[in-house]
């Protein structure tokens, strides 16, 4: 009876554990979903049109909210989800915790310095997780936060569009090195060497753009970039399964268009960067902005939250056809707000690409809620 009872407690004592580290999952995704909210209440300020507040100094630091706070902090929560320690969530929570800091009447400084000591603490869980791992993929992810960390520096010392670069970088080889890890049989046995080789050619692109464009007239630097862009849209475009996906049913079908949307928004992003740099034009800065960070990371986003939630969470995100709505969404509007561009009229593409962003959110709660309210009820009858 004893042991009954103290093995009872141990499972006791272990869900209950379980559920803790959740919630703590949970308030740090919230601090991701907070970023994201008030860096969607930044982008209607920016556009000029209403928004619920409306905060210049919320629309002066929109890129960093969404870069690192947004993106910044969902990355490296599920990443340290994957280290399994402890002090691995610090990352996620001083990208978060820096984020809102930048919208506090504390200096601007205050929120910029916790995003840059997040963004080393994320190195140091991809540092640990090459360690127990040491594959060339892992140390590509290693680099990608590298990367991240460099642009929260660089913002501090020459102001957001200097960072622009680095963090392309970081989103571009995040979500690479993560679709050669998901698609490795797809890609073959040689996927790691090709990261490896992107890495290398990227930040070498990065480090061209950030130090090669002091003549207005000839940013080479930001040209190679583009073309390193274009590269790495074709090359995932044509070796991961996304073009096999789409002519399936279902949930696979929604990922391959959700893949395959994302690559040809980097290659736009690529093109118009090559064509005309990063500051050619207001139009040229934001298309390759939101072609890479909405277009390209968003619609990643969408199509890897019903394998990287559950993995954070520990709750079930089934795929429901209700997806495809915030989907078309953000690939609509950017495509109205990219027209936009070329005549200096972003307003409504900008706006529909808001919609989408609070309808992806929105359908994925539903999701969630609508799931562990059905398991409740089966229980109940039960």
């Amino acid at each position: 009876m004893t042991a009954t009872a103290t093995a009872s407690e141990r499972l006791a004592d272990k869900r209950l554990r379980a559920q803790r580290a959740a919630r703590g999952r949970l308030a740090l995704l919230a601090l991701g979903g907070a970023s994201m909210i008030v860096g969607l209440d930044a982008a209607l300020v920016r556009l000029e049109v209403w928004a619920p507040v409306s905060s210049q100094r919320a629309g002066d630091v929109h890129g960093l909210l969404m870069a690192l706070g947004f993106l910044g902090t969902l990355i490296a929560l599920e990443r340290a989800q994957a280290l399994g320690s402890r002090w691995a969530y610090l990352a996620p929570g001083l990208l978060g915790a820096g984020a809102l800091a930048l919208l506090t009447p504390a200096p601007l400084l205050l929120g910029e310095l916790l995003l840059a000591e997040g963004c080393a603490l994320f190195v140091a869980v991809y540092v640990a997780l090459w360690r127990r791992t040491p594959r060339p993929l892992v140390a590509v992810q290693v680099m990608s936060a590298v990367l991240a960390l460099t642009g929260a520096i660089m913002t501090i010392l020459a102001g957001i569009p200097a960072a622009v670069p680095a963090l392309i970088g970081f989103i571009v080889l995040t979500i690479a090195s993560e679709r050669a890890e998901l698609a490795h049989l797809a890609m073959g046995p040689k996927a790691d060497q090709a990261m490896v080789g992107l890495t290398v050619v990227l930040t070498a692109a990065i480090l061209a753009a950030t130090t090669l464009n002091a003549p207005a007239q000839f940013r080479a630097g930001e040209r190679l970039l583009g073309l390193v862009l274009i590269a790495t849209a074709a090359t995932l475009l044509w070796r991961d399964i996304a073009r096999r996906q789409l002519r399936m049913k279902g949930q696979n079908r929604y990922l391959g268009a959700a893949l395959s949307a994302g690559y040809v928004q980097l290659a736009i992003a690529g093109a118009v960067l090559t064509a005309s740099g990063l500051l050619g034009s207001s139009g040229s800065y934001d298309v390759v902005v939101h072609g890479v960070f909405l277009g390209f990371a968003v619609s990643m986003l969408m199509a890897h939250a019903p394998i990287i939630l559950p993995a954070v969470l520990g709750r079930p995100l089934p795929y429901h056809p209700a997806l495809w709505v915030p989907l078309v969404l953000l690939h609509g509007g950017l495509a109205v707000r990219f027209a936009g561009a070329a005549l200096g009229d972003w307003r409504v593409g900008g706006v529909v690409t808001v919609v989408a962003l609070l309808a992806f959110a929105g359908t994925a709660v539903a999701l969630v809620t609508r799931r562990d309210t059905r398991q409740l009820n089966t229980e109940v009858h039960r």
